[in-house]
């Protein structure tokens, strides 16, 4: 089965073929480094992951360009500086750091390029020269502003009408906008922020240009895939559109948007315990705290749970399911520890599913039904269907970037090493008791094993444990 993906801007699925399969693109948008991420900001990283982990066992680890930019200058960034009393890049080195190491206790691959907008101020610049000089953007007062009217396709990702936006806008018009919608490139800074210097006067980018440039500079135009939340469908990735296809003389025709990305992906929202994340109702979960309190694999099946397009309510429940899943999957590893895996390949019924739009709820039903294969083959001793299943198992999670843990130390969870010596001597006083018959004593150890918070899992090569 070719590897199907929905296409924002075309609304369908289509079958992916990338403009070159020797050099695949794609492009999301990654942090603004001022605060730790909330477990919303890491659907995207974690959806896309997958997306790259299959896209380079389609078309080779060589073949595939990730790049996911951090946006390291911005007003909220100046504002925790300021604060401060410090220089933006020492707030943004920070959280920058943090939040890679909170994706890779996610297991989320480091991006191949990590552009910065920082580092892109010349190629920001040139891109909007060229915007202006194809008649799409104009200068007032110190700003640059792209000009919506210039532009044909405006709206067509979003779905939104121009006039209707036009005579819908409720936001106050600056006098030196032609129109309501018009978005700026470039600004001037205020005294004592970062600026840079530029043909309109010393200032800064707009958000909107920064990707598009970095995009162009970096990957090249049109990319293959550009993903992100769906939150930056109006007015985030409307705009990059127009900027880059404008910036190349492509202002009007209906196929102008194919000069920028060939598809778009977009994750749905995330909600907390059926409400939307907000400071004043102070439901915002950090990221950052989450790790360090729940396993990462535990909150990136929990992000994956649900088809990426679709809403996901984050709440409880569905971290303790999450929990209970993985434990079952690394329960059956455990069980068969002893006998190696064969074959690399996943089952076809996985493929099936992750190449229909990265469905990955379907993706995980078929490890379930592999690890009852395990179940089963170590019930009646056939090992050749083990590690047939196993490995099937092993190289279907290396997609989903699961079940990247050792297995007994899953099942183990955080035990000391003084409660790991108590409960295997136990478990051998057990296996004692149980060949003499000696009932009683069993039942001691069964009610202290309990009391431990310990699940004992026998099976035909002994007994194997876990915390509860």
């Amino acid at each position: 089965m070719s590897l199907v993906l929905y296409d924002t801007l075309h609304r369908e699925k289509r079958v992916f073929e990338p403009r070159d399969p020797n050099r695949v693109t794609l492009y999301v948008c990654g942090p603004t480094v001022y605060d730790h991420a909330h477990i919303g900001n890491a659907r995207p990283p974690v959806v896309f992951d997958v997306l790259v982990r299959l896209l380079r066992r389609e078309y080779g680890a060589d073949k595939v360009i990730y790049a996911r930019n951090v946006t390291d200058v911005d007003d909220k960034i100046n504002q925790r500086a300021a604060a401060l009393g410090v220089p933006i890049g020492e707030i943004t080195a920070k959280y920058e750091a943090h939040y890679l190491e909170d994706m890779a206790r996610l297991n989320v691959a480091p991006p191949d390029l990590a552009p910065h907008v920082t580092d892109h101020m010349d190629a920001i610049v040139r891109q909007i020269a060229a915007i202006v000089d194809a008649g799409c953007a104009y200068a007032a007062e110190g700003h640059v502003l792209f000009d919506v009217s210039s532009y044909s396709e405006y709206g067509r990702l979003s779905g939104r009408n121009l006039d209707d936006m036009i005579a819908g806008a409720r936001v106050e018009v600056a006098p030196y906008k032609k129109n309501p919608h018009d978005f700026v490139l470039w600004k001037p800074s205020k005294e004592a922020e970062p600026s840079w210097p530029s043909p309109w006067g010393d200032g800064r980018p707009g958000w909107h240009i920064e990707c598009s440039a970095m995009i162009e500079e970096n990957l090249g135009l049109p990319i293959d895939v550009h993903g992100g939340g769906i939150d930056l469908v109006f007015p985030h990735h409307e705009n990059e559109i127009a900027q880059g296809v404008c910036a190349h003389g492509h202002a009007h025709g209906p196929d102008a948007h194919d000069q920028y990305a060939r598809y778009w992906m977009h994750n749905g929202f995330l909600t907390v315990d059926a409400e939307k994340m907000s400071k004043s109702i102070g439901n915002v979960l950090l990221l950052h705290d989450l790790v360090r309190s729940i396993p990462g694999e535990v909150v990136r099946w929990a992000l994956l749970s649900a088809h990426y397009r679709q809403p996901l309510d984050w709440n409880q429940s569905l971290l303790d399911q999450s929990k209970k899943n993985l434990d079952r999957l690394y329960g059956a590893l455990h069980r068969a520890a002893a006998v190696e895996a064969d074959g690399d390949e996943p089952p076809a019924d996985f493929l099936k599913s992750i190449q229909d739009d990265l469905n990955t709820p379907g993706a995980m039903s078929t490890l379930f039904a592999l690890s009852s294969e395990i179940e089963r083959g170590m019930t009646s001793g056939d090992h050749a269907a083990v590690a047939a299943a196993k490995g099937r198992l092993m190289a279907a999670a290396d997609l989903l970037g699961v079940l990247q843990s050792d297995p007994a130390a899953w099942l183990e969870g955080e035990v000391d090493d003084a409660l790991r010596a108590e409960v295997e001597q136990l478990l051998r006083d057990r296996a004692t008791a149980r060949a003499a018959r000696d009932w009683p004593a069993a039942d001691r150890i069964r009610d202290r094993l309990n009391a431990l918070n310990v699940v004992v899992m026998d099976g035909p090569d002994g007994a194997t444990w876990r915390m509860k």
